[in-house]
């Protein structure tokens, strides 16, 4: 179905067909050529972090940034339930076990007291995941990692741009890892990024992203790698989006500001800005008052041309993790309520004045 207003529709209004058609003029189309050292460069620079390896997705980003520390079968990383599946999966390709722990219901960010109960012996590693362009409690993520010397990987697939106390998601773990699929705030189609200000760990990323080549023997491989480069044609993209980033979040925000202002007298709830944190709101996410009421309601703005998401289902109630019962109140009322509206930075105030008329229409 073709949709009046999708969920998500990236602007590709800036050097974007300038800098493919470069590429394609140059014939440098896979993972060499000047873009991708270019976007990695210019990226770690506007985040503020040391060092940035571009990769194909922001799946493989997770799985890389987690082999690069070695976790692996015998391990533990806690993760928040409500998220997107790739967070969980990228732990189980390792062969380590993902924990699972419920979210805070203010700002359904990961729990720190929740972390706090999971700990044990095999902990290696505590995932945050910045849902929905919200930031989570990094000092608190921080202070559990520091006392029981765990590592810290910050999942900001869905927050670039996105800072707690002014500094950068991103900037907080050892290591973090960045998507760049179609509906992210800046898109390289397909593609990723791991960042660090570690330089061992970079040299490990890198490593392991090109095949496990040796640095200094052609053709030789000292370790099994993988194929996770970034293409220059995808980083050629990424780096025209990256220009215009600093036009695209307000744009963002100011979407959410006109959601929360025609929204005001329904009954529903949305994503609220902790203090300390400046949220690009990826996806506006509303809450319906009763379970029951979500599907009905997608379906009246799907009549009406709007395309809406669920919010991300609780990773644990899935049938491969769900090989023993447990409960996650939070996560699964957000999860059971959630439904994400149209979030594109082009929207316009009327666009926004339509959708949320067409929800008051639902309510009566």
């Amino acid at each position: 179905m073709n949709y009046k207003y999708p969920v998500y529709r990236p602007n590709l209004s800036g050097n974007e067909k300038k800098y493919v058609n470069e590429c394609l003029d140059s014939t440098w189309i896979s993972s060499k050529g000047k873009f991708v050292s270019e976007f990695e460069e210019k990226f770690a620079e506007y985040i503020g972090v040391k060092y940035a390896a571009g990769v194909s997705n922001g799946t493989v980003a997770l799985h890389l940034a987690l082999i690069t520390l070695g976790i692996g079968p015998g391990d533990e990383v806690i993760v928040p339930t409500f998220t997107y599946i790739a967070s969980v999966n990228s732990i189980a390709y390792t062969g380590a076990e993902p924990i699972f722990v419920d979210s805070l219901a203010d700002t359904w960010q990961i729990s720190p007291e929740d972390v706090r109960r999971k700990i044990t012996p095999r902990t290696k590693a505590i995932m945050p995941v910045h849902i929905y362009g919200h930031p989570c409690d990094m000092d608190e993520i921080q202070k559990i990692a520091k006392e029981n010397n765990i590592f810290v990987i910050e999942d900001c697939a869905e927050s670039f741009g996105a800072k707690y106390k002014k500094q950068h998601t991103g900037t907080f773990g050892d290591i973090s890892t960045f998507s760049f699929f179609g509906n992210k705030t800046i898109t390289t189609g397909e593609g990723g990024m791991v960042v660090t200000n570690d330089k061992t760990l970079f040299d490990r990323a890198v490593h392991f992203k090109g095949q496990g080549l040796a640095k200094h023997r052609e053709y030789w491989h000292d370790v099994i790698g993988y194929n996770y480069r970034m293409t220059n044609i995808c980083a050629a993209i990424g780096l025209a989006q990256l220009e215009r980033a600093d036009s695209i979040i307000p744009r963002k925000r100011k979407v959410a500001e006109l959601y929360i202002k025609y929204l005001n007298d329904l009954p529903v709830e949305y994503q609220k800005e902790d203090k300390d944190v400046f949220s690009i709101y990826w996806m506006f996410t509303i809450l319906v008052k009763i379970n029951e009421d979500r599907e009905p309601l997608r379906e009246h703005l799907k009549k009406n041309g709007i395309e809406t998401r669920p919010a991300f289902y609780p990773v644990h109630t899935m049938p491969m993790y769900a090989d023993r019962y447990q409960k996650h109140p939070v996560a699964e009322n957000l999860a059971w309520r959630g439904i994400n509206l149209p979030s594109y930075p082009d929207l316009l105030e009327e666009d926004i004045i339509f959708i949320c008329e067409k929800i008051r229409e639902y309510y009566g």
